[in-house]
């Protein structure tokens, strides 16, 4: 059993090893450095000609590690300028940081226009900047303008955003005001890199991570050889002796589901689908969503939110509803919420496949990022499970327990993105709202399909963190309770 025991140790060791390698290069750049940019409101109104000598100014804070590119919103009257405009960027202290000539001609009428600053401004978070336009031979006729606003375009209603004061849009130097006497700012985008310091010490975690699994593996293979109990080795050797059972609870839950029904599995494929096609008609027509690849934002929200829907709730009736097989045989209890998760775990890779499909038919290629799916799926797997610990626990003792998780579970679907942008949330309320673990889980699959990447490295963190703290709960309140279950069931 000893060598056994070495064996199984050695494997897990060569994954880490094997797994630890490969993530460097898949994760790539986003270990190293974000690039980000700032929300520009949204088109109010324009500033109208901006003739020679003309001047505008406006001062924000930077919030990246580097300042790299300024995009304006610009119209050209419908016409080709010759126009130059001179930008300039200062510090707070007056210092001229960047300065370049703008050349009209190349501007599109109602676009964005970015400046890219060469070199780009390093080392400069959190300082205030100012940026100045000036145009050097604007005339009537032979000019642009610039647009400004005091909201944000939801894709639904502009919700107002207080300018500060700091903040202010001038020109010639008056302040623009809207006709409410709010203050404006331009339709201005800031892009910028913030640096991570985990990327250059991965090597040196990698390699302290891996000595540390080495040890413990070294120490549950004595524990083992010395015959000593141990919680891991419980819990291994459990699922183990019990795998039979495990698939066997698996396949009656999943042949439950589709008893007598036409289409069968079909509807694993059919239910995301037909939801996301209902929610794509009134979210993409009637409310007139803004959201970039909506199609697969949509899908891969349903999906996954409906995996975590769908496991709590079998979760939540795993140890009522076998409470027969309970009195009678003894096996570890938590198998059975295990089992129900399992269950739910094979519909989420079922309703995978469409979601796969629809990123081929709207040409959303996948990058080696995809890669990362697995990390995801399982932290959502985590989550569902251990939540669903904890309704199995809290239905043995009291029953209204379902009802309340439908009241629950259907105010956590509104508080998840699942089918609207998180910018339509107020930013005072951003960080209670990101203790939602499945904004993390969406946010970070979204990240892998549509645009290819990985998330920076505190991703990671938040991600585990939130959604390995209900695991841990759930599993330390089922332990405690689990011994009374046989005398309330």
């Amino acid at each position: 059993m000893k060598n056994k025991a070495i064996r199984i140790s050695a494997v897990v060791l060569a994954v880490y090893l094997v797994l630890g390698a490969l993530f460097y290069p898949i994760a790539g750049e986003s270990l190293h450095f974000t690039a980000d940019s700032t929300e520009t409101v949204s088109s109010k109104a324009a500033l109208g000609e901006f003739t020679q000598g003309d001047l505008i100014q406006q001062s924000f804070l930077c919030e990246f590690d580097d300042l790299q590119t300024l995009t304006l919103l610009v119209g050209t009257m419908a016409r080709k300028n010759t126009d130059v405009i001179k930008v300039e960027l200062t510090d707070k202290y007056g210092t001229v940081r960047y300065s370049a000539t703008l050349d009209t001609s190349t501007m599109k009428d109602n676009s964005e226009y970015t400046v890219t600053l060469d070199p780009m401004i390093e080392d400069v978070k959190g300082q205030y900047f100012t940026l100045s336009l000036t145009s050097l031979y604007g005339t009537k006729g032979n000019s642009v303008t610039f647009y400004y606003g005091n909201s944000v375009d939801t894709g639904r209603v502009d919700v107002p955003v207080e300018i500060e004061d700091t903040e202010a849009l001038y020109l010639n130097g008056v302040r623009m005001l809207d006709d409410e006497n709010n203050l404006c700012g331009l339709c201005l985008k800031i892009g910028g890199i913030n640096r991570h310091w985990f990327g250059p010490a991965y090597w040196y975690i990698y390699a302290g991570v891996g000595v540390l699994l080495l040890l413990c593996l070294i120490y549950l293979v004595r524990c083992r050889s010395k015959g000593k109990s141990n919680t891991i080795l419980g819990v291994v050797y459990s699922l183990k002796r019990y795998n039979f059972l495990i698939r066997q609870l698996v396949a009656r839950d999943f042949k439950t589901k589709y008893k007598r029904s036409v289409l069968g599995m079909l509807w694993s494929f059919l239910n995301p689908l037909l939801t996301m096609s209902i929610q794509y008609v009134v979210f993409s027509t009637l409310f007139k969503s803004s959201i970039e690849n909506f199609v697969i934002y949509l899908l891969s929200g349903i999906v996954c939110f409906n995996f975590f829907n769908e496991a709590t709730n079998m979760c939540l009736m795993s140890i009522v509803g076998n409470a027969t097989l309970i009195n009678k045989v003894y096996v570890p209890k938590y198998i059975y919420p295990f089992s129900r998760t399992l269950s739910s775990g094979i519909n989420l890779l079922l309703s995978l496949v469409p979601l796969f499909i629809m990123m081929l038919i709207t040409q959303t290629w996948p990058t080696k990022a995809i890669l990362l799916l697995p990390f995801v799926l399982l932290m959502l797997f985590m989550l569902s499970y251990g939540v669903g610990l904890i309704l199995a626990t809290m239905m043995v003792f009291f029953r209204d327990t379902q009802f309340l998780w439908g009241i629950c579970s259907m105010l956590l679907m509104y508080l998840t993105p699942v089918f609207y942008p998180e910018t339509i949330i107020p930013s005072q309320f951003m960080t209670v709202y990101k203790l939602n673990p499945l904004y993390h889980v969406l946010r970070f699959i979204r990240s892998i399909l549509i645009d290819g990447v990985s998330l920076e490295p505190k991703a990671y963190l938040y991600c585990i963190l939130l959604c390995g703290i209900p695991f841990l709960v759930g599993v330390l309140i089922f332990r405690k309770n689990q011994d009374k279950f046989v005398l309330n069931i």
